[in-house]
């Protein structure tokens, strides 16, 4: 039974997936050339620990005002053309900032506009981007491709600031942002020669609002989802006191060069390698939940090691030991967010959980910043090992989801809805009422059951829910349900997943024998609805 374990490196076998992921790895080298060369400029330019967190702020911010807008469009259009746009843009900025630091243009403010015009594309990108690796591959091997990402990303990792270093001590930061453009065009490259297939679509597309506002319910509405984001927040703004202050440790504690930060930005990333290649194993024996709380508590030592350490012999494993938890961690929160929601607003539910990300990361590099120039860096660090290990302890109480592809793929229970009118798909907004015949002995089962059933229709579009009992029969309950639109409710119906046609049936199993449920549509008056109605409404399931 063996051969029937879905392998480690199957999704390589997509061939579309396996040049995205090498052109992706060409394209993170850059990258962590790019974040080399830019913390370097910056010590260059000034030794104030503020000016360099801000360079991890001016890149992460830009999440706060565009991880959800960037995953809505994910959602809602072609994704290839997107991310082509954005990469022609990143590469543009790159380019401008290579020039203008070689002819000795740039300055603080400068440095942190660039880097956060390279944010914006960054933010722009990572939604679609995370959203794209299920049409690549097949369900079987969606966590091969996961993990293969999650490994590529920490080969970049290794690799990049290695090299950044030799190139910043023969040529300058210039030559890492030079790359850094250069590498943009691998991905394009691919980009431009997937024949992605088009869907047909049953609905026109998702308004960029509307999209946002379903993202943002069903973001609210979700628990697996919000265990995610609280774990992820506990986890990131302890941690990101270490690559912010980093640059500062060996160019001002450590007297050392830029080779010396590529040295052991590189030791980080060969300990994500060495992490990722073990966690396979390490998840057969413990779970995801004790994983990360065991990876968090690891990189708070780490955190304690740069606070005391001031030997870069002895910090180079240490900072072994940070890669691997810090990819112990990131691979098993991207795997539970990536798996806990379904296709039709992945991009946006990656969009919350990036924003939760980058937002800590931003966050926390000013934080600790700050506890650094107004303290130690000594201090700063520190004070980030005990943030990191308690809120890694209070937040263990929040499950990481483990969902089966089949329960978050499309139940398509429920029938068409019935319009006695041809009417506007716009018009709305429509109510939906339900009646139950509930036994007095199963009143309170029925509404604990019904609790889900809340959570269920607000993913899936509802923007108001309620449950209410008959004054006259206390056995009549109505639960009732509001979608903006006629639009908005035929794509609710498509949204329902198979797990919640099991939340369903468990509320409806109190519904009294051989009472049927009766289902009621009701739309606000449109200009085609006759002066003496006040509602029209339709019979027919939800």
């Amino acid at each position: 039974m063996a051969s029937d374990k879905p392998s480690p490196w199957g999704a390589l076998k997509h061939s579309t997936f396996r040049w995205l992921w090498l052109a992706s790895i060409a394209s993170n080298i850059g990258t962590w050339m790019h974040e080399v060369g830019a913390g370097w400029l910056m010590t260059s330019l000034s030794a104030n620990p503020m000016h360099v967190a801000l360079v991890q702020v001016a890149g992460s911010a830009p999440m706060f005002l565009l991880a959800l807008p960037a995953g809505a469009m994910a959602d809602i259009v072609d994704k290839r053309r997107y991310l082509l746009g954005v990469q022609l843009w990143m590469a543009a900025v790159a380019t401008l900032l290579a020039v203008l630091t070689l002819l000795g243009l740039t300055t603080v403010w400068l440095l942190l506009g660039m880097t956060l015009a390279m944010g914006v594309g960054t933010a722009l990108m990572m939604p679609a981007w995370s959203a794209l690796t299920p049409e690549l591959v097949s369900k079987r091997d969606l966590p091969s491709a996961i993990a293969l990402s999650s490994l590529g990303i920490n080969v970049a990792r290794a690799l990049g600031p290695a090299i950044a270093g030799v190139l910043v001590s023969l040529s300058g930061p210039w030559a890492t942002f030079a790359l850094n453009a250069l590498s943009f065009f691998a991905v394009m490259a691919v980009l431009l020669t997937w024949k992605r297939e088009r869907q047909v679509a049953t609905f026109p597309a998702e308004r960029l609002l509307g999209a946002m506002r379903a993202g943002w319910r069903y973001s609210r509405a979700s628990k697996p989802l919000q265990s995610v984001l609280v774990r992820a927040a506990a986890f990131f703004v302890g941690a990101s006191a270490g690559m912010s202050l980093l640059p500062l440790i060996v160019r001002g504690e450590l007297q050392g060069s830029a080779s010396d930060f590529g040295l052991m930005l590189g030791s980080v990333g060969v300990g994500a390698v060495l992490g990722a290649t073990l966690l396979p194993r390490i998840r057969e024996r413990i779970s995801s939940d004790r994983l990360v709380l065991l990876a968090s508590l690891l990189y708070a030592l780490v955190l304690l090691a740069l606070a005391s350490l001031r030997h870069f012999a002895a910090l180079l494993p240490v900072m072994l030991l940070s890669g691997a938890a810090w990819i112990a961690v990131l691979s098993s929160l991207q795997v539970a967010a990536q798996t806990s929601v379904p296709d039709w607003v992945r991009a946006r539910a990656l969009s919350i959980y990036i924003l939760v990300f980058f937002g800590s990361m931003a966050a926390g590099g000013a934080l600790w910043g700050f506890v650094a120039s107004q303290g130690s860096i000594s201090l700063a660090l520190f004070a980030a090992a005990g943030c990191l290990a308690l809120g890694g302890l209070l937040t263990s109480r929040f499950p990481l989801p483990v969902t089966e592809a089949e329960d978050l793929a499309p139940s398509l229970h429920w029938p068409a809805p019935i319009l006695a009118d041809e009417a506007d798909l716009e018009r709305g907004p429509v109510m939906v009422t339900l009646h139950y015949d509930i036994a007095p002995e199963h009143a309170s089962a029925f509404r604990q059951a019904m609790s889900e059933v809340a959570r269920m229709r607000r993913r899936n579009g509802a923007f108001s829910w309620g449950l209410v009992q008959s004054s006259e029969n206390p056995r009549h309950w109505q639960e009732f349900f509001f979608d903006e639109s006629w639009l908005e409710h035929l794509r609710h119906h498509g949204r329902v997943t198979r797990a919640e046609q099991r939340i369903e049936a468990a509320a409806r199993q109190f519904q009294s024998a051989g009472v049927a449920i009766r289902i009621d549509h009701f739309l606000m008056p449109g200009k085609q609805v006759p002066e003496h109605s006040d509602i029209q409404h339709a019979h027919g399931q939800p």
